[in-house]
């Protein structure tokens, strides 16, 4: 198995290509959509590197996941579904975020919390079948409550839920997150799999202005993760997770964004003007400022 990366340097993103070098089969985990929230416009360009590099090595890729909701990018599910015919995929617990986000945006009855909006829904433990290869959903909540893992083969695709060991783990302020889960999904993930597993991360920040890292293995984050290695209480993490959520601002895309993720990336159905929009409610979220 091969993976590619991608880094979205505008949200500090990573998008996925895990492909069978042989079969020329893959999938795409956690892309990009281009977003300016000045302007309210969206353009393909991250989504176009993936493209290219697909066409350029004749992979196709019957599935396009997202590990989670994502809070600060839109998701380009819908392009890889009308461009390659990928079908989308999301954790099976998304129904948890939408009932919530269905209430903040007051969506109303016509939004449907069944997931529907996604062509499959993976369970913890399910297994996909990819042709040459399986891939396995592994829940892994805290940073939200629908976050997964996806396992192919060696490699681990962890979402939000870890970080380079340099920089640690998850926030856990969102709705429905949980620093006490967040905890135990990472240490069922440090002593369920092989230590020589690759851990891909969906985000970078490049503490201290270093090269963009991506890859790790659990041995390493286990040993060196700043914010929850073995030696970790869960008294420790959690107690830190809850100081630490209290100083952060809330991401910038985070009210467009989930409003996009919470239906596979699909616009709102557009208004009599044929234009669509987004809504941001106004004094429902406390934090700082």
């Amino acid at each position: 198995m091969k993976v590619k990366a991608f880094f979205d340097q505008r949200t500090s993103s990573l998008t996925y290509v895990s492909y069978d070098e042989v079969e020329r089969i893959g999938v795409v985990i956690d892309s990009v959509l281009d977003f300016d929230v000045a302007s309210g416009r969206t353009w393909t360009e991250s989504a176009d590197a993936v493209a290219r590099f697909l066409e350029q090595e004749r992979i196709s890729v019957p599935y396009v996941l997202d590990t989670h909701a994502h809070a600060d990018h839109f998701s380009a599910m819908p392009y890889f579904r009308e461009r390659f015919g990928a079908k989308t995929v999301m954790g099976a617990d998304i129904v948890k975020v939408q009932r919530v986000f269905r209430d903040v945006f007051n969506l109303g009855d016509d939004f449907l919390c069944d997931g529907r909006q996604f062509d499959l829904l993976l369970q913890d433990g399910e297994m996909l079948d990819v042709g040459p290869f399986e891939l396995e959903a592994l829940h892994t909540p805290g940073h939200t409550p629908a976050c997964m893992s996806y396992r192919i083969q060696d490699s681990l695709f962890v979402g939000d839920a870890l970080f380079q060991p340099d920089y640690g783990t998850a926030r856990c302020d969102f709705p429905g997150g949980s620093a006490e889960e967040l905890y135990s999904s990472i240490h069922e993930l440090y002593t369920r799999l092989p230590e020589d597993t690759r851990v891909f991360t969906c985000h970078d920040y490049q503490p201290g202005g270093r090269e963009v890292a991506f890859e790790s293995t659990l041995s390493q984050q286990r040993a060196s993760n700043v914010q929850l290695s073995d030696s970790t209480s869960k008294e420790d993490f959690v107690r830190f997770r809850d100081t630490r959520d209290a100083t952060l601002s809330m991401p910038a895309l985070m009210l467009p964004a989930v409003q996009m993720n919470i239906r596979a990336g699909q616009f709102p159905e557009p208004e009599e003007n044929g234009i669509s929009f987004l809504k941001l409610p106004l004094n429902a979220f406390g934090g700082k400022a």
